[in-house]
Order: C-alpha cells, then structure tokens, then sequence
C-alpha cells in the first residue's frame, strides 16, 4: 500500500514538473509596440464606441497586456491602461523620458560631452541599446545617447 502511495505521488510529481518546464517554455515576454499616427485614442475598452481615456501621439511606447480582436489592451509607462486599434501601433521601438530630466551625450557613457536635455514625457525612436545606455533619434532627426535607466520601453 505504502509502495503504490508512493508510486503515485512521484507519477505526479513528475507531472507537475513536466507542466511547470511546459508552462516556462512557453512564456512570452510582454510585447511591446508603438503609437503609428498623431493623436491615437486610448479607449476604455476593446471598441471605437468605448470612451477616449487619452490620445496618444506619435512613437508613444506601450506594452501589450493583451489581444482581443483587432485591439491591444496596452499599458503605458505611467501605469495607465486602456485599449488601441492594433493598427494604429507599430512594432518600430520607441522610447520615453521617465524622469524629470535626461541628459542627451555624443557617446554611451558619462564622460561624453552634453548635446543637450530631455524632459519627461519626451518620445525618441531606439536605434541601438547598450548594457546601460540607449542610442535614440528625436523628431528633430537628432541622434544622441541617454542612460538607459531614465528610460522607459523601446
């Protein structure tokens, strides 16, 4: 009886291990997407009838939480959520200024000369990513580096 008992538990452990290496393996990493379009409407729920919570404009970086249809329920870098046509987003990576000043630099490092500031909230397309800095292109065409942790998405 003991020896069935334990027979049992270790088919199940067994089991239940195999699901876990499953269930790992199959993992996606949030994706992440960006506004394609000026003044892109963030709704409330997955339809064009749905309140307009925010317009997002161009570059604007979101991260997917999840697909329904045609929509993108999407998470921005303030934490606010809501739905976008999936459409109007483009897998091109952008970035945002999450902190209240950024230094933009001619190379990935702080001993590389100040080209000039950014603020919070300002969009740069990424162009390369190093461990701790991020190369990015303002609308302004401009290409500069910024520490990667005043950053968010891309």
């Amino acid at each position: 009886m003991k020896l069935h008992r334990l027979a049992t538990s270790i088919r199940t452990f067994t089991l239940l291990a195999a699901l876990a290496v499953a269930s790992v393996g199959t993992a996606t990493p949030r994706e992440l997407v960006s506004v394609d379009g000026d003044n892109v409407n963030m709704r409330a729920g997955p339809s064009k009838r749905s309140e307009v919570l925010w317009r997002l404009g161009s570059g604007y970086p979101l991260k997917v939480l999840q697909r329904k249809g045609s929509w993108l329920r999407v998470v921005d870098f303030e934490n606010d959520k809501g739905w976008v046509a999936r459409s109007l987003t483009s897998s091109t990576p952008h970035t945002i200024v999450k902190s209240s000043r950024a230094n933009l630099r001619s190379g990935p490092g702080t001993r590389y000369r100040v080209l000039g500031q950014a603020r919070y909230g300002d969009v740069f397309q990424v162009l390369e990513k190093r461990k701790s800095w991020v190369r990015v292109q303002g609308e302004d065409d401009r290409k500069a580096w910024i520490a990667r942790k005043l950053l968010w998405g891309g």
